[in-house]
């Protein structure tokens, strides 16, 4: 079991991982065709489901050891089957059992007036006419099948990390867009000024003679709705946590739930641009950014 372990321990990823797996290998000891397969789906922790026959069945323990050291994540179903050749079959008939079988049929068919043909036939399909002796476990094939449990690992591992690629793409992707977004704000957070400044003024002037407004009374009063709806604040945070998520993504494995976390953070920082915004253009940037995040936080959820 060691060399499988030690295996798993190069697994230490420089890349993100999908929860999302698929492994299979199969190969032939002693006459027996081996198979095994390993599937996972996203969940919160580690669920293992797994059917191994009943001859390695001292082991289970040192596989779960295993899978939740190579998975570390998600919903497994692990199946360990093997096909025998029908020549090698062991089954053994319990003579007494079906010679006592036949007597009580020979007594049933006089009793009854019936023929008492084909009796062997009947009687071996009895329960327990045919005994499977208790197979044990043999340390050397054991240690073979041990090799095609690593094997469908590692292509299980594969195959998360094709699927990881294709999410660390679509997260930078995303990350950069809503970066972006938040960037193309600038000239429309000029113009908006202008327009608070202009609207004021205006609301002033239906009310007041032009003449009669305070200019310095004015600045304070646009200075007083401005501070109300900056920004400034918000898209720095956003920035900052923009940056967070890049650097976690170059962490590797295990960071799913840490995802989770920034892209809240995010999330919550958007919303309140939203909030403050007070401006058609803004809101249409802040839409896009939303449905940025909406994209990432649905693929969080598969990361491990």
């Amino acid at each position: 079991m060691l060399g499988i372990e030690d295996k798993g321990t190069a697994y230490l990823w420089a890349m993100i991982r999908s929860m999302t797996g698929y492994g299979k290998a199969e190969g032939v000891v002693t006459n027996r065709k081996y198979s095994v397969e390993i599937r996972s789906l996203n969940s919160k922790q580690f669920d293992l489901n797994a059917r191994i026959p009943a001859v390695f069945r001292e082991k289970e323990m040192e596989l779960r050891k295993l899978l939740r050291s190579r998975v570390i994540r998600g919903k497994c179903d692990f199946f360990l089957s093997y096909e025998t050749d029908p020549s090698e079959s062991k089954h053994e008939i319990n003579t007494e059992l079906v010679k006592s079988y036949i007597s009580q049929l020979e007594k049933i068919a006089v009793e009854s007036g019936q023929k008492a043909d084909n009796l062997l036939a009947i009687a071996i399909k009895m329960p327990d006419a045919l005994q499977h002796p208790r197979e044990e476990l043999d340390e050397d094939v054991w240690s073979k099948v041990e090799g095609i449990v690593g094997d469908a690992l590692d292509a299980f591992d594969n195959f998360r990390e094709v699927e990881g690629a294709s999410i660390e793409k679509d997260f930078k992707a995303g990350i950069l867009i809503i970066s972006e977004e938040s960037k193309n704000l600038d000239p429309l957070l000029d113009a908006r000024l202008k327009r608070i400044r202009t609207r004021i003024k205006a609301n002033l002037e239906e009310v007041i003679d032009r003449s009669k407004i305070d200019e310095n009374r004015f600045e304070q009063e646009v200075l007083f709705y401005i501070e109300k709806t900056d920004v400034a604040e918000e898209r720095s945070r956003l920035a900052a946590h923009c940056k967070h998520f890049e650097d976690v993504l170059k962490n590797g494995v295990g960071q799913g739930k840490k995802f989770g976390f920034i892209a809240q953070e995010i999330g919550r920082e958007i919303n309140t641009l939203g909030s403050k915004a007070n401006d058609a253009d803004i809101q249409r940037l802040v839409v896009r950014m939303k449905d940025e995040l909406e994209k990432i936080k649905e693929q969080v959820l598969n990361v491990l």
